[in-house]
């Protein structure tokens, strides 16, 4: 990655700058070393974007830069060993210390010998970044003001013509039937003279195609008095731009209905582009508005990016002059950028068929009829073209490559090289994808190219991808102290969702949701990760930098590659390894962060595991032979994310688990009756836990009191035993989302007997599903009079009424019951809920009868019902 070097430095100051080390760094006599450690960083930072920009021609500048970025890895693991020592003192306080428990949290070593040590890493971290730092002045590099607020130095901006060779689009024929159809279309309910009209799609995939196609249809020429093609690409500047319309309109104007509305003067002053070119941006702006006065107009934004709405808006109200039926066709890539702008539904551009796409490349990697002569190529292009995946840019991509080219093994080399490996003209697939990486927040940057790690066609989580960023520090504190990091990574990936980066989303049940990169996006991640992140096969070679490493085989030739490295913070493995490998990779990487081992079949974790005090993250997921978990683990005092689901053999937590005091993101399964107290103590830092099919547990949280205060999210589902949660829910004043599902025994009736009165809570959302012993719900609800939004109750037989207080609740604004049969009308005073937007119920005959007849009055002001159909 180009601004790793900048990534790690802005780390190792977001470490230096908090409150932790400054209490550390009096004690132990560090201060000034780590006060001129941070002021020789930040003035590395300042130049690091120019050096990382001129690495690529200048050899010297890339030694240095790499003997950088080793030093600030280096700062950044010792400051991360403070961390784990206050987190030690923490876990000593909150147990009661004694020397005893002193020796073991210090590995059984001397604390003034550790602090002794500690002192001399920081002592010798300083030096070498103060000897790194003297020799960036011999390479003249230019101090910025820092990457995010750098206006980056993109490649010019595209010079795109209006025209294309209708011969040369192949597959578009329905999207170019329907959007013709909302650019003829008069719109009589709209309020607006001039509609905006969206197409949106990954790079590559014929947004301008399509434009271009569109703007010179025979039938959109005749429904236009006048036409403007503008390329916008990343500046949006409003001034630049209406010299493009003006300049486009030469030659344009009236050319179906004559020139009669145009005063001739104006006429011959805009056939001048010199003289348009000398204009001010009032001039230009009075000419623009007697250009567009009283014409049905079609304006084409090509390649748009800008999202800032203020600066669409000013340029808005100078196109808003046109006769009713203009419109403007928005191309771009950002989902951001079509909600801004348009006042029309955004026309969603799909990848192309197989065939369209061989149709295609046949087109374009021959010679006209000459493929019948080479059979056997034609059925390899078949196989290249799958990798293309609809991507019509791809394509051409790859037939350009091939072109004229007519020995078998060029064409199958093609197919056993990534898109990234193969050689790219400006202009080609990956170029232009890159330029939706370019134009990343910094931030967005280093998330984007971590995804590499996951194979193609991974279904990715959003709560498990935020808790990887996490654990790597990629995710930026929070501005505002209400704010969990959680929500951070969630809006990360809302944002690369917006610009075409992540797709194919769905949301599930639980309120969660998935989506996947396209296999091109994907090979734009790996080309951007290549030398941080690495796949490890048997033939693979890694270079000695790799940090992130996705382990495919096993082996002697795989474990001899793991001898190589020693900075890896990242190990996803993805097949059977023995445990000889494991050991080995505890053993050797003590800086790793993250630690992947899904579906494997360990009985045991070695012991050694305890000694990864940077680990955040561990993945335990679907070992079914796991018994139990070595106590070591409980050191781990960093951990951030433990996921233990489907561990169906998993005896127990260990006892001193709740010393993992970092923990945020806990699923577990375990065949343990209880969760309690001594148990599942560390959760006082729990936002998000999911307890899964848990067969033989019977209570949970017994005895734990006042804990889960930072709890946002609790799934408890398929534990048959279940009888109590036998926790006082006054506690749970953070906790939004709260799903319990298959839980035969539960009725959630055992808190009934506390006090409830003058309760706060915060919940939003409450999806009961498969509680047959539930018949009325608890009173406690009404704590989040003012915050639950949503109520989902399913399967739940012996439920037969809603309670009376269900209008007071005042954000409420989705009601689903399925299932139900027992209830049969809905509480008065339903008419109070005016945010309700959303009814649906099914398999509750009366019920739905009840609300179609008398009770109709109740929920005639709910836009969105559904209801049983009549019997």
């Amino acid at each position: 990655m180009a601004e790793i070097g900048y990534g790690i430095a802005v780390k190792v100051l977001e470490l230096l700058g908090s409150v932790t080390y400054e209490e550390l760094s009096s004690a132990w006599g560090v201060r000034s070393d780590l006060t001129k450690l941070e002021g020789t960083v930040k003035a590395i930072k300042a130049v690091l974007l120019d050096a990382e920009e001129k690495q690529a021609s200048d050899h010297r500048l890339s030694v240095w830069l790499g003997g950088l970025k080793d030093v600030l890895k280096n700062a950044e693991n010792v400051l991360d060993e403070f961390q784990y020592i206050v987190l030690q003192k923490e876990v000593m306080k909150r147990n009661g210390s004694t020397s005893k428990k002193v020796s073991r949290l210090f590995s059984n070593s001397n604390p003034l010998l550790v602090r002794f040590e500690m002192a001399h890493k920081i002592k010798g971290i300083r030096k070498r970044v103060d000897e790194i730092a003297a020799e960036k002045d011999k390479f003249n590099l230019a101090q910025g003001q820092g990457l995010e607020d750098r206006k980056l130095n993109m490649q010019e901006r595209r010079e795109m013509h209006s025209f294309v060779d209708p011969r040369n689009v192949i597959g578009r024929d329905d999207a170019k039937k329907n959007i013709i159809h909302l650019l003829t279309d008069l719109n009589e309910n709209s309020s607006r003279n001039v509609d905006v009209i969206p197409i949106i799609g990954i790079g590559g995939l014929g947004k301008t195609a399509i434009a271009k196609l569109l703007y010179n249809d025979e039938q959109v020429v005749v429904h236009f008095q006048l036409r403007m093609w503008v390329c916008v690409s990343q500046e949006f500047n409003d001034t630049r731009l209406i010299k493009d319309m003006l300049k486009s309109a030469i030659h344009k104007i009236d050319e179906n209905f004559g020139v009669d509305g145009l005063q001739n003067n104006f006429r011959e002053l805009l056939g001048d582009k010199k003289f348009i070119d000398n204009l001010g941006k009032e001039e230009l702006q009075l000419r623009l508005r007697e250009l567009l006065k009283d014409k049905k107009f079609l304006l084409v934004l090509d390649d748009v990016w800008n999202e800032d709405r203020n600066k669409w808006m000013e340029l808005e109200d100078l196109l808003l002059g046109g006769c009713n039926g203009s419109k403007i066709i928005v191309t771009t890539r950002n989902k951001s950028v079509a909600n801004i702008m348009r006042t029309a539904p955004t026309y969603h551009l799909d990848s192309l068929s197989q065939e369209d796409c061989l149709s295609l490349f046949v087109k374009l990697a021959f010679k006209e009829g000459e493929e019948k002569q080479y059979p056997n190529l034609l059925e390899i292009g078949n196989d290249i073209v799958k990798k293309c995946k609809g991507v019509p840019l791809a394509v051409r991509t790859l037939a350009s490559l091939l072109y004229s080219k007519f020995d078998e093994r060029e064409w199958k080399s093609v197919i056993k090289n990534e898109i990234w490996n193969l050689k790219q003209h400006e202009g080609d697939i990956l170029p232009a994808l890159r330029l939706s990486y370019n134009l990343l927040p910094f931030h967005l940057k280093q998330c984007f190219a971590y995804c590499s790690l996951f194979p193609k066609d991974y279904e990715f989580k959003n709560c498990i991808l935020v808790q990887f960023w996490m654990a790597h520090g990629l995710l930026q504190s929070p501005d505002n102290e209400n704010q969990d990091l959680e929500d951070i990574g969630d809006s990360y990936i809302k944002e690369l969702m917006s610009r075409s980066l992540f797709q194919d989303v769905y949301e599930d049940a639980l309120f969660s949701y998935t989506f996947k990169m396209h296999d091109l996006v994907h090979d734009l991640a790996i080309s951007i990760a290549k030398g941080e992140c690495s796949v490890v096969t048997k033939t693979s070679t890694l270079a000695a930098e790799v940090c992130h490493l996705s382990i495919l085989e096993s082996g002697q030739e795989v474990t001899t590659q793991l001898e190589r490295l020693n900075k890896v913070q990242t190990i996803i493995f993805k097949t059977e390894q023995p445990m000889s490998t494991l050991k080995a990779c505890i053993s050797r990487f003590k800086y790793l962060r993250v630690l992947y081992l899904s579906k494997l079949s360990f009985e045991v974790l070695p012991n050694s595991i305890g000694s990864l005090k940077h680990l955040r993250y561990l993945d335990l997921s679907e070992n079914s032979r796991i018994k139990q978990l070595p106590n070591s683990i409980c050191k781990l005092h960093s951990l951030q994310t433990l996921l233990l689901d489907s561990c169906s053999n998993l005896e127990r937590l260990p006892k001193g688990i709740r010393d993992i005091i970092s923990l945020r993101f806990l699923v577990v399964t375990t065949k343990h009756t209880c969760l309690s107290e001594k148990a599942v103590g560390c959760l006082d830092s729990l936002r998000f836990l999911i307890i899964d099919d848990c067969e033989n547990l019977k209570c949970l949280f017994e005895g734990m009191e006042g804990r889960l205060t930072c709890l946002r999210t609790l799934v408890v589902i398929d534990c048959p035993r279940l009888t109590s949660l036998s926790l006082s829910i006054k506690h749970l004043t953070a906790l939004e989302i709260l799903t319990i599902i298959n839980c035969k025994e539960l009725s959630l009736m055992e808190m009934e007997g506390e006090d409830n009165q003058d309760l706060k809570l915060s919940l939003q959302k409450l999806i009961i599903v498969g509680l047959p012993k539930l018949k009325v719900l608890p009173q406690w609800l009404q704590g989040s009079a003012n915050t639950l939004q949503l109520l989902w109750i399913v399967e739940c037989e012996n439920l037969k009424a809603l309670p009376e207080w269900l209008p007071c609740l005042k954000s409420f604004h989705t009601l689903v019951i399925v299932d139900c049969p027992k209830l049969s009308s809905l509480p008065e005073g339903m008419e109070a809920l005016t945010a309700l937007r959303e009814l649906r119920i099914r398999g509750c005959p009366d019920l739905s009868r009840k609300c179609r007849e008398e009770d109709s009055h109740k929920i005639a002001h709910v836009p969105e019902i559904e209801l049983d159909e009549d019997s």
